[in-house]
């Protein structure tokens, strides 16, 4: 059974139980709520209040503060009666990670608790563990005897409680039977879910986070899947992406993960874990969240051998991409392309492609081409120099047939011109545009389109709705290829009429992200209208995130990564300078992920999916990873970063800055 969405046609929520935090209710197609997390160190009673009263006024309806040991844990109480005290009634959370005892002492006091399965009772060394299946058991009773306490107080007191998997932190015991696995993150949590309901305990969210978003909807989709068919329901469920860094590439990584669960119903509260000062993160869950509060046409259109309830013809708890055939450098094997959309332009020169990674130097009287440069450019006349060698051009059909160079440019066609015989089109390349499930006119032409595409190795679909569910109608028509064995390779169009470039950020990340996801897309194009008319470009904008994007969706690496933590009171360092200066010296290590960490609990575990890890282990101290190993201990962080550098190196993962490629 595939079940993890209502309904994968149109937006749907997911009915999950509803709980009580406090004053605020959640799940059960309440409003998705909004929540962040202090940077404050917990025992600094005001420097906290301050902090979680500026996140309450930009948006918070819940605020999170780590708890790691038995005092921290007490100081919630002076924390929360300054609060209240101050007019303030937002429920808070304690984050719990190794310590039981800290756990029962903030159960007592606050009004939600978040504890980590694969650290809170069990434990993680790295070890390479074998457990008969009597020792895997006897392991599952210790661990209900030490959670135990933890529920009975929860259930006195109206507590809630999150069950919270982190992908980098599954213990042992986990890794041992499923492996570094989206399975292995949703049986970890199953197990504290069990030994809750057996004692009538239910005021419990779940979440299951990763710093990688392929993992993540992965593993909320199983999750969802293996509540109902266990226990006949689902559990509110808070989405988020941990470490997903700063900047846009933070926004993008988020988006993308949260969005892709959200289109489909999922979700009942969100954070947006970002390298910057919490407040800055409720902006862009608003952005996020306002998508679903539109009204959604419920209506399930049928049309070509695409069934209402949508039998994917693919899994969504693995990733495979869709088999396409190759034209030219789109589909096959081939990473995903970027296309640049000049319409806009009424005059493109040599300096205009900068912004799309090309440089033309006089001197040599070359180009040198970056890693984040566009495949092709769409755009509304010939051009009137000569262009890069890897650059394509593609024309609208009456100005591509003003051009004598066929190998360089291409036209793009809309379904009408596609199926006239009677014109004139390319022999090696032909960019055709679908507007999936949207246009009443096309919905008779889709048949005809389907049998010409199927003797057609020159054609590129274009795909792009204008429907309010435009990733579930894009996906519709992958579903209608995809039964009819069409092997074309796709292009995903979208366009965005939001007015900021952070909404627009987050639209493009989100319509295309969540398809690249379930590996659907040979390429993507992004335009920017608003109220009707094209808006002045941002090219390098737009060029910017269609790469992040591919880099986050992990289907085409053109930069290095940063796994980095959003800080909490446990930081040892600071981490939004220490992620500028490493960032300053790495950036330019194409495919290498690098780890910034602000201590031991955020450490080896939570970067699991990283090359190199930079770890805050003690006031002042830094250790290095390679992998999952420590390399270098107790580091000066004065030194630190010349010291991983220096690691870089000797790993041969160093090269050497240079301006050109």
């Amino acid at each position: 059974m595939q079940f993890y969405s209502e309904s994968l046609t149109s937006y749907k929520r997911l009915k999950t139980r509803e709980i009580k935090i406090g004053n605020l209710l959640l799940g059960n197609n309440h409003p998705i709520r909004i929540q962040t997390m202090t940077t404050t160190d917990t025992m600094d009673t005001m420097a906290t209040v301050e902090q979680t009263i500026r996140c309450i006024k930009a948006g918070a309806e819940l605020v999170r503060i780590t708890a790691p040991s038995k005092n921290e844990a007490e100081n919630l109480q002076n924390i929360k009666d300054a609060l209240r005290a101050r007019g303030y009634d937002t429920p808070l959370v304690a984050d719990i990670h190794f310590t039981p005892n800290a756990a029962e002492i903030a159960a007592k006091i606050v009004e939600k608790v978040r504890v980590n399965p694969g650290n809170y009772v069990d434990k993680k060394k790295f070890e390479q563990l074998e457990y008969t299946d009597a020792e895997y058991a006897e392991e599952i009773e210790r661990i209900r005897d030490r959670f135990s306490p933890l529920v009975e107080i929860c259930k006195s007191h109206g507590t809630a409680m999150r069950i919270g998997t982190n992908h980098g932190s599954l213990s042992d015991r986990i890794m041992s039977r499923y492996g570094d696995t989206a399975i292995g993150m949703v049986e970890s949590a199953m197990e504290f879910l069990r030994i809750a309901r057996a004692t009538d305990y239910h005021n419990i969210i779940l979440s299951m986070k990763s710093s990688n978003p392929q993992v993540m909807v992965q593993a909320y989709r199983l999750l969802i899947n293996h509540m109902m068919e266990e226990f006949g329901e689902a559990y509110p469920l808070h989405l988020g992406v941990t470490e997903a860094g700063d900047g846009e590439d933070g926004r993008i990584k988020s988006a993308i993960g949260i969005g892709t669960l959200l289109e489909d119903g999922i979700g009942d509260t969100i954070r947006v874990s970002l390298t910057e000062d919490p407040e800055l993160e409720i902006p862009v869950c608003k952005d996020i969240v306002k998508r679903y509060s539109r009204i959604q046409d419920p209506t399930l259109m049928k049309h070509i051998n695409t069934p209402a309830d949508l039998q994917l013809p693919y899994s969504p708890f693995e990733y495979n991409r869709r088999n396409s055939f190759e034209i030219s450098n789109i589909g096959a094997k081939h990473v995903p392309v970027v296309i640049a959309d000049f319409s806009k332009f009424k005059v493109i020169t040599p300096q205009d492609l900068q912004a799309i990674g090309y440089t033309y130097d006089n001197h040599t009287d070359k180009w040198n081409i970056g890693d984040a440069a566009a495949d092709y450019i769409f755009c509304n006349d010939l051009l009137n120099f000569e262009l890069p060698g890897t650059l394509k051009i593609i024309l609208k059909h009456p100005a591509w047939l003003l051009a004598t160079d066929r190998s360089t440019y291409f036209p793009i066609l809309d379904a009408d011109q596609y199926l006239d015989e009677k014109i004139n089109k390319s022999t090696t390349l032909n960019f055709v545009m679908i507007d999936c499930f949207s246009d009443g006119h096309q919905k008779q032409s889709l048949e005809k389109i389907f049998l010409k595409l199927k003797e057609d190795k020159t054609a590129v679909l274009c795909l792009s709705s204008t429907n309010k569910n435009a990733l579930q109608r894009v996906r519709k028509m992958f579903v209608a290829l995809m039964h009819n064995h069409i092997k074309n390779p796709v292009i995903l169009i979208a366009d965005s009429t939001d007015i900021t470039l952070n909404e627009s950020l987050i639209h493009y990340a989100i319509e295309t992200g969540g398809l690249l996801l379930d590996g659907l897309g040979d390429g993507v194009c992004f335009g920017h209208y608003y109220g009707n008319q094209k808006v002045s470009p941002k090219i390098n904008f737009l060029n910017s995130v269609a790469f992040g994007i591919l880099q986050a969706t992990r289907t085409r690496i053109s930069k290095t990564e940063y796994i980095s933590c959003p800080s909490c009171g446990r930081t040892l360092f600071d981490l939004q300078e220490t992620t500028a200066k490493i960032r300053a010296v790495t950036n330019h290590l194409k495919g290498v992920k690098i780890a910034i960490m602000g201590c031991i609990v955020n450490g080896p575990g939570e970067m699991a999916d990283a090359d190199f890890g930079y770890v805050g282990s003690g006031p002042g101290k830094i250790t290095l990873y390679r992998g999952k190993e420590v390399v270098k201990k107790n580091v000066a962080s004065e030194v630190a970063v010349d010291e991983l550098v220096t690691l870089l190196k000797e790993s041969n993962a160093w090269v050497n800055p240079t301006t050109s490629h």
